[in-house]
């Protein structure tokens, strides 16, 4: 196979976010950003023009969703960044019974998602978020595929009243979409028609299976690609359509295999008793240290990859 190359963006996910909350902020006086010790995915231009609407917890994650559950009691729009695995797991019941449980609009950004983190080891790595977000009652789960859709993702989010979980990787990801793009929290996006197989994918997974599909059309097998960057609520409708129209599901996700991606679109797949579903993404272990690259590669998680696995299980 030749390698599947694409355009990378000149910023990450989550600069791009602090770009769009500064710029959101200067209109909307209600959004307040919070921090927990990790001021460079907040960005020194809301900080330099909000002073007094910019709050550093420090390494304490759940002080941090506490104040920021009560600041939305008082009507404000709070963000609350911090690493996604600190986000899901340090804070878990500050989420789950501060800001969940009363349906609060607190909106909490997770970064350094999946193994992006790298060689910051696997304490930093972020394999159960999703997991765990989607679990909560009333938590709305999205993670955008790129920095256009994570502009749009922020601007639903700010209009979207309740609680929600959205996830961003650290590094700049590959470009999907251009400016005209439209995001609705919930609907999936379809990037590619096919009805061998459904490459179901979410965030920086997306491009991968773009990928894959390219490398399958080669061998004559077309490959469906959904974008399902909301995980919760999930399309159940674009999931079922998979289902009954493709030979196949495949689920693709930088997370563990085991209540991600891939065990929401399963469970809606095996309501339909229809087609199989495959997971690619982490098994049940632990990711272990190293280039983001690198570890792509380690647990399959590359475009040829994929397209081999899959070949092989059509075949």
């Amino acid at each position: 196979m030749a390698e599947f190359t694409y355009e990378v963006a000149k910023i990450s996910n989550k600069n791009k976010f602090s770009e769009v909350i500064t710029e959101i902020a200067r209109a909307d006086e209600e959004i307040v950003v919070l921090c927990a010790d990790i001021m460079q995915s907040v960005g020194p231009g809301f900080i330099k023009e909000f002073p007094d609407r910019y709050i550093s917890t420090g390494i304490a994650e759940q002080d941090m969703i506490g104040i920021a559950a009560g600041l939305a009691t008082c009507r404000k729009k709070p963000f609350a960044i911090t690493m996604a695995g600190f986000a899901s797991m340090r804070a878990c019941e500050q989420v789950r019974t501060d800001v969940a449980y009363p349906r609060l609009n607190v909106k909490i950004v997770g970064t350094h998602s999946g193994i992006s983190a790298g060689a910051m080891g696997t304490t930093h790595h972020a394999i159960e978020d999703i997991a765990i977000m989607r679990s909560i009652p009333n938590m709305t789960v999205i993670v955008p595929a790129d920095y256009t859709e994570t502009e749009k993702a922020t601007r639903a989010l700010v209009d979207y009243d309740g609680p929600a979980f959205m996830r961003l990787a650290r590094n700049p990801d590959p470009v999907i979409y251009r400016e005209d793009y439209e995001f609705t929290i919930g609907k999936a996006v379809t990037l590619r028609e096919g009805d061998d197989v459904a490459l179901i994918a979410a965030g920086r997974m997306v491009i991968e299976a773009m990928g894959a599909a390219q490398y399958l059309a080669e061998k004559g097998i077309s490959a469906r690609v959904l974008n399902m960057h909301t995980i919760k609520p999930l399309d159940c409708e674009a999931v079922r359509k998979a289902a009954w129209e493709t030979r196949l599901i495949a689920t693709v996700e930088e997370h563990t295999i085991i209540g991600g991606l891939g065990g929401a679109v399963a469970e809606v797949a095996a309501e339909e008793g229809k087609a199989p579903v495959k997971r690619f993404g982490l098994k049940d272990a632990f990711s272990t240290i190293g280039d983001e690259k690198d570890l792509r590669r380690k647990y399959g998680l590359t475009a040829q990859d994929i397209a081999r696995n899959v070949e092989r299980m059509l075949n």
